[in-house]
């Protein structure tokens, strides 16, 4: 069945959204059982290069072979996602999570500017830009119900601006990734960022100092079971899930621009968080939960702004090109050089008679 270009960007959509909100509460569940957050992200990316490669044996998947060509440019895109990793780790060591939501909801805003001037799309309408301001006071809103938030330093804010910028940085170099390398397989781009991803989430591991502490929580246990048989779970289902994130989040990136992607990943969050209030009896404030609906709102005023090129060719209408291309399949309409050089000849026909 062939899927519509519209249906195909809410299918992806949606399939990106599923997963993501659902490897959140995984990995939430996850690092309840098991404390070392590198370490299990290290093991998922490993998992899903496991399954892609089994799933390309048995004929069900293409994939790109690796090239260098190809590897450059993944390899500045791993660089932004590593260190907007480090980043947020550094965020909700100093500060805490509302204030990261906060600036993570800032980050649609800067995307929209590098869309416009890195990316060729048109500036955001007016509509746009009252959207993502929207967000921006929502999430600002959600915040300021928390007391930490309003009784935190300018200390606090330094790594989650970094974050900010970081993030910002790696959805429009993503975006770019898409348009500029030459893959042919939706396996090529979930295949080079986890083979990529493996090595500096390990040494993030050795950051945090988590091999040890593993170590030692390995041998804590008992003799006949070092790992609790819930974790084992966990980490099977957050590999599969993780697996149909990368499939889903470089499909979506594909479809919307980068701004658009930015921004469902900041209203995922924001019905992650909602859902979690509902789950789990965290009592938050009534104000709160009203400011995460005014953040989704925000997202369903936004509108995804047009290429230069389709408004250019919305704006012109038929242009010579149009003219040749149309005397050529119609031979009873000319085109303007066809009519010149039609006067051209009759009055070199009119002289002659003279």
């Amino acid at each position: 069945m062939t899927l519509t270009r519209q249906k195909e960007i809410i299918l992806a959509i949606l399939a990106y959204s599923f997963c993501s909100g659902t490897l959140v509460l995984l990995n939430k569940l996850t690092l309840h059982f098991l404390p070392f957050p590198s370490l299990v992200v290290s093991f998922q990316l490993f998992a899903c290069i496991v399954i892609i490669y089994s799933m390309q044996a048995f004929g069900y998947v293409d994939v790109d072979s690796i090239q260098w060509s190809n590897v450059k440019p993944y390899m500045l895109y791993i660089f932004f996602f590593a260190t907007g990793v480090y980043c947020n780790m550094r965020s909700l060591s100093t500060s805490n999570v509302e204030t990261v939501i906060v600036f993570r909801a800032l980050s649609p805003s800067i995307v929209a500017f590098l869309d416009a001037l890195c990316l060729g799309r048109e500036w955001p309408s007016q509509r746009s830009w009252l959207g993502l301001l929207t967000l921006v006071m929502g999430a600002y809103g959600y915040a300021s119900f928390d007391e930490k938030f309003q009784t935190q330093g300018m200390s606090a804010y330094f790594w989650p601006v970094c974050y900010t910028v970081v993030i910002a940085l790696e959805m429009a170099y993503g975006k770019q990734i898409v348009k500029s390398v030459p893959l042919k397989t939706k396996s090529g781009p979930v295949i080079y960022t986890n083979l990529l991803g493996i090595i500096p989430m390990l040494l993030l591991a050795n950051v945090g100092n988590e091999y040890s502490k593993f170590w030692d929580f390995y041998w804590s246990g008992s003799t006949n079971a070092r790992l609790p048989p819930m974790s084992i779970f966990l980490l099977i289902i957050g590999s599969l899930v993780g697996t149909g994130i990368g499939y889903s989040s470089w499909w979506c990136r594909e479809m919307v621009s980068a701004t658009s992607f930015t921004l469902i990943g900041v209203i995922n969050k924001c019905l992650t968080i909602l859902l979690n209030l509902l789950i789990w009896d965290q009592h938050a404030k009534p104000g709160g939960i009203f400011c995460l609906f005014v953040c989704i709102a925000g997202g369903m005023i936004y509108q995804q702004a047009p290429m230069r090129s389709d408004r250019k060719v919305i704006e012109t209408g038929i242009t010579a090109d149009d003219e040749e291309f149309e005397s050529e399949i119609h031979p009873n309409v000319h085109s303007k050089d066809d009519e010149e050089m039609q006067d051209l000849l009759s009055d070199k026909n009119a002289r002659k008679r003279g």
